[in-house]
């Protein structure tokens, strides 16, 4: 894949996949298609959301409001970060 792993923050909150627990995510920009948009050839007009993918298991994590916070792994959380 290629892609760099990153830790991600959404609200303060360490995040964990849904599925498997994992803490390290690629991320990447994606459409949020709609079918009428689609069907009238105005697909490039859909908002766009920040997807963070599991490093581990591959399960995609959509974010279509605020933007989580990426970091680097090895240099770990933010001190004010939460992370259970």
């Amino acid at each position: 894949m290629g892609a760099k792993l990153r830790l991600v923050t959404v609200r303060g909150r360490a995040l964990r996949c849904v599925v498997c627990g994992h803490r390290e995510f690629s991320s990447r920009e994606v459409k949020l298609n709609s079918t009428g948009a689609e069907f009238l050839g105005l697909g490039w007009a859909n908002r766009s959301a920040l997807a963070v993918i599991c490093g581990s298991c591959g399960y995609v994590h959509e974010f279509a409001g605020p933007r989580p916070d990426l970091w680097r792994p090895e240099q770990g959380y933010p001190a004010e970060v939460e992370v259970d």
